[in-house]
């Protein structure tokens, strides 16, 4: 996947999106409406349509000792140490942060708002401890299926949305279980609909090229969403706060 492309003179960051990735953190889906579920869309088979959009784990900072994920910041040398003691480095989101910030476009109270706000935030009412968003198993009754017997029970996940104003971005924050630990864990997805990446050729009523890359700009206009991410991971867990707080003073110094 290619670095993303800074152009500072523009203030403009031109992050490339690959197409057709059908695991992993960026990916196609479908829905008619934004409260609606998404669905994974095959862009090599079926091509795109409007109703597709870009669901996006965007991710924040990266291990140092993780050499070939390091390799993708083009901020390698900066560092902090994040709540599981590991060192790491400004990646995406914070990395797109620090250059706005650099630039002026994003201002040193902009970035102490973030600190107070998140210091004002009891770490009893961060999402992870937050009673109410749990996930929600409904008690089991018996089900039988061609001479099977089974116990039916249904599972339902939180899923928390976010509109920004005068924007067609939104974040989702989904409640799922931890992958290789027990407990559950708030994951946070930036959604935007593909119209707003920019290619060579219109996207829409056409299937993907192989490994076929868009690019999403990052521009003075939408950079408040991102600072406002910023706000929203550090209210996910502990973690996510301790880890904010440091990238911000990272980015501070």
């Amino acid at each position: 996947m290619p670095k993303i492309l800074i152009k500072e003179q523009e203030h403009k960051i031109e992050v490339p999106i690959l197409l057709t990735a059908v695991s992993g953190k960026i990916r196609i889906k479908n829905r008619s409406i934004v409260n609606e579920y998404g669905t994974p869309v095959a862009v090599r088979r079926d091509g795109f349509t409007l109703s597709n959009y870009v669901e996006w784990q965007i991710g924040y900072d990266v291990v140092k000792k993780e050499i070939e994920k390091l390799a993708e910041s083009s901020l390698p040398d900066t560092e902090f140490i994040g709540a599981n003691k590991k060192v790491k480095a400004l990646y995406e989101l914070s990395e797109y942060i620090w250059y706005f910030y650099k630039w002026g476009v994003v201002s040193k109270r902009d970035l102490e708002g973030v600190i107070n706000y998140l210091n004002s935030i009891p770490n009893n009412n961060l999402i992870d401890n937050n009673s109410e968003l749990q996930i929600d198993r409904s008690h089991p009754i018996a089900k039988s299926i061609n001479g099977f017997d089974f116990e039916y029970t249904q599972v339902k996940y939180p899923l928390l949305i976010h509109k920004f104003n005068g924007y067609e971005i939104v974040t989702e924050i989904k409640i799922t279980e931890k992958q290789y630990a027990v407990g559950t864990q708030p994951m946070l997805y930036l959604c935007f609909p593909i119209t707003e990446l920019k290619t060579q050729n219109n996207l829409i009523g056409r299937t993907a090229n192989v490994k076929e890359i868009a690019n999403f700009e990052i521009t003075e206009n939408n950079i408040g969403v991102f600072l406002e991410m910023l706000k929203m991971l550090g209210i996910l867990s502990n973690g996510h706060k301790h880890d904010i707080l440091q990238i911000i003073n990272t980015i501070l110094l």
